[in-house]
């Protein structure tokens, strides 16, 4: 039996249930990794890969809503990937264009609200207004919390973060002895929201890659073997299941019960 078939085996209500419980995380990020690879095992072009990884962001949206997940961060596209062939940079903001035309008003539908993060200054201008489209329209939403990174590097984060607060000093709202950890994650992009207590990476790669580097301080990492356009409900099961068994003890011990 395959590996997939296996995971179908599994109760699907379980995840959903043990979410409701409290014993699942509230936060999920994921770092989207393999579509060029998925395409070249085929003999495709990483277009045709990006193309599927698309229809991947879709199941596991879904997915998230359907197993209780309160926010779902994925990481779309790297302040690095810049330096990608034109080719396939045109084709990622093409899909990206794409996703949010098509997507935006069914998301909207669901109760979905869309967050951005990162930076914005250097955002094609055609691009830009799409995001903040994407935020402006799904504001007041409700249900699952759609996080989309994009432009986005962990190491840009928090130097922006810092130059916000430096600038908070030199203008004298801000004393220096009263920077601390609050301050510096009110400057953040994700000053919003709560940490992920999970991140997820797929293709087997076992690295952030600058991805939620502040914000990953105590995360539990997963690391699946199944490339992007493969990634399936199942798959977010797994996850969860495999997150279920960790012991998250913050630096501390874990208290032993009296038998």
């Amino acid at each position: 039996m395959s590996n997939d078939a296996q995971l179908q085996k599994k109760d699907a209500p379980n995840a959903a249930a043990a979410l409701a419980c409290g014993q699942g995380p509230s936060h999920v990020a994921i770092i989207m990794d393999g579509n060029g690879r998925w395409a070249e095992a085929r003999g495709l072009s990483r277009t045709k890969g990006h193309r599927k990884g698309v229809e991947a962001v879709r199941a596991a949206v879904r997915a998230a809503g359907e197993l209780g997940i309160k926010t779902l961060t994925l990481f779309s596209f790297s302040s690095e990937n810049w330096s990608r062939p034109k080719e396939e940079v045109s084709e990622l903001m093409s899909l990206l264009k794409v996703f949010i035309r098509r997507d935006l008003a069914d998301l909207h539908k669901e109760n979905v609200r869309v967050s951005i993060i990162g930076a914005r200054h250097n955002v094609p201008h055609d691009i830009l207004p799409l995001l903040e489209e994407a935020e402006n329209l799904t504001r007041n939403n409700t249900a699952t919390r759609l996080v989309i990174a994009f432009n986005y590097g962990a190491r840009d984060e928090i130097a922006r973060a810092t130059r916000k607060i430096a600038a908070q000093v030199a203008e004298g709202h801000l004393q220096p002895d009263q920077i601390d950890e609050a301050t510096l994650k009110q400057a953040l992009d994700t000053a919003d929201w709560a940490d992920p207590e999970l991140i997820i990476r797929t293709s087997g790669e076992k690295r952030l890659s600058n991805f939620l580097l502040w914000q990953a301080a105590y995360s539990e990492f997963i690391f699946l073997d199944c490339l992007w356009p493969d990634f399936s409900k199942a798959h977010f099961e797994q996850a969860l299941d495999e997150y279920r068994g960790r012991s998250r003890r913050f630096g501390g011990l874990i208290k032993q019960t009296s038998a």
